[in-house]
């Protein structure tokens, strides 16, 4: 193993050990780095040799490659957290990621789905394909908890067992949360754990080992994958009739949030069930929702309306507004 792999490997294998690292966090950290060593390496450095110029010089490359600036930030923070340990490891007497600023993010509003089209998703659930328990019971479950989706397709099945009113989701960090049940959640998994677990006992009759999953796969993951359900989702989009550009997992998730919101609940409410670290986080629903509501009143106040009717005829209002 060369200087880069090792520098890589060990800290990711400390991300990992000592702040409970998501797998998926750590093939991202894992690719940044990878791609910052092979540029670092065509220019006859490398991560302990490097410097600020390095590391500035690197960004502008990742800019000129056309990459989104949400893309160059992670990347940024990729570097900065690899050298911050290497600084307390004692791998390096300097830290030259400390003082480089990254780009700033554009503010974008998160994609939502409004009541009619979870509707339409959820009624798409329990009519199409094969699977429509093991599909109602996935898509009742994210709607009703704003799981993120891995949490969700790696949701062990002890989680689920005895009608709970409250599932305990393990999150990012390892940090555990619990998230009331909608009564249509409870139902559609009521319905899911029996064909589920008889799925499980003819599988073990053929010498594989039970599953540990409420929703178990014979891939190596042993649960349904992240890829499988964000293509599911699209294909319930379709059969719902819903635009599928507007449906991923985490619209989902958003859609969640921004109904909460709507019904009257407190923001500390939804930080908790969404596993927010910080409720800045969370206040983005707030801008959401201020969105919805203009757009609401602009196509149905009646005044709204009118102005709007006139506009389109290419009438003006006089000055006496006759």
């Amino acid at each position: 193993m060369n200087d880069t792999d090792r520098w890589i490997s060990t800290f990711l294998d400390a991300q990992a050990a000592e702040l409970g690292a998501a797998n998926n966090t750590l093939l991202a950290y894992g690719r940044d780095l990878k791609d910052f060593a092979e540029w670092l390496t065509a220019r006859k450095t490398s991560f302990d040799t490097a410097t600020q110029d390095h590391v500035e010089h690197y960004l502008v490359h990742c800019d000129a490659q056309g990459l989104a600036k949400a893309t160059r930030a992670r990347r940024l923070s990729s570097i900065k957290q690899i050298y911050r340990f290497a600084f307390e490891e004692g791998w390096r007497t300097t830290n030259p990621a400390i003082q480089v600023s990254g780009p700033g993010l554009d503010k974008r509003l998160p994609k939502t789905l409004d009541e009619a089209e979870v509707d339409r998703l959820l009624a798409a659930a329990r009519t199409m394909g094969r699977d429509t328990l093991r599909n109602t019971c996935l898509m009742e479950l994210l709607y009703a908890t704003g799981m993120r989706v891995t949490e969700l397709v790696s949701l062990p099945v002890t989680a689920a067992r005895g009608d709970p009113r409250v599932l305990l989701i393990l999150g990012k960090g390892g940090k555990e949360r619990i998230v009331p049940l909608s009564p249509p959640a409870r139902a559609a998994l009521a319905e899911w754990l029996p064909f589920r677990d008889a799925v499980d006992d003819t599988a073990k009759t053929k010498g594989a080992p039970p599953s540990k999953f409420l929703f178990p796969s014979r891939g190596k993951d042993g649960h349904l994958t992240r890829h499988r359900f964000y293509l599911l989702i699209k294909e319930l989009a379709v059969a719902g009739g819903v635009t599928p550009s507007k449906v991923t997992p985490h619209t989902l998730r958003h859609a969640f949030a921004t109904h909460l919101l709507a019904g009257g609940a407190d923001l500390r409410s939804i930080q908790a069930m969404l596993g927010h670290a910080d409720v800045a986080t969370t206040e983005i629903y707030t801008h959401v929702l201020d969105a919805r509501l203009t757009e609401l009143v602009l196509d149905h106040h009646p005044l709204a309306t009118a102005v709007q009717r006139r506009r389109k005829a290419g009438g003006k209002m006089s000055s006496d507004g006759q």
